[in-house]
């Protein structure tokens, strides 16, 4: 008996420290997992982005966007300063709006919209919840749009600030 006991102990020790296959979050959803972007994996999450919003773009009828370097320079400043101030907002901790940040960095052209979100999510979810909000979709749909700027600021606990610019 002793011996049973000896054996079973450490097993259920081994099985309680076991993670769940199966379950969820208390939404019904699976539970959370951090997306994490690897240095790596940075210049891919930029192309699926810009890949991704010219797929709609097109099915939608208006034509493709190119990647705009200055544009991606306003996104990820914007991105770092919104976790500094920890809320997803389009101004900045200096006060300065969407139009202030792409002058700053010399974009000659014109602003057409900025998208903002703050998340865990991936840079795919974070587009399909764009596409859900009207306002957001027009924006990603503008046919005046030829240039694009998309950056993100992660966290160290994985929360993701992401910010995409369109200009033209």
């Amino acid at each position: 008996m002793t011996r049973l006991i000896l054996l079973l102990v450490p097993a259920l020790m081994t099985l309680a420290a076991c993670e769940p296959t199966t379950g969820g979050g208390t939404d019904g959803k699976p539970a959370a997992r951090v997306y994490r972007i690897s240095g790596a994996e940075a210049s891919r999450v930029q192309f699926r982005m810009l890949d991704s919003v010219n797929s709609l773009r097109n099915a939608a009828g208006q034509p493709p966007l190119a990647f705009d370097a200055q544009l991606n320079a306003a996104a990820a400043t914007h991105s770092r300063d919104m976790s500094v101030q920890n809320r997803p907002w389009h101004f900045g901790s200096d006060g300065s709006s969407p139009i202030d940040r792409v002058q700053r960095v010399g974009y000659p052209r014109v602003l057409y919209g900025e998208l903002i979100s703050e998340t865990y999510e991936t840079e795919v979810e974070t587009l399909a919840a764009w596409l859900e909000d009207p306002a957001s979709r027009t924006i990603l749909m503008d046919a005046r749009a030829t240039d694009m700027g998309f950056a993100w600021y992660q966290e160290p606990n994985g929360k993701i600030w992401w910010t995409l610019i369109l200009g033209g």
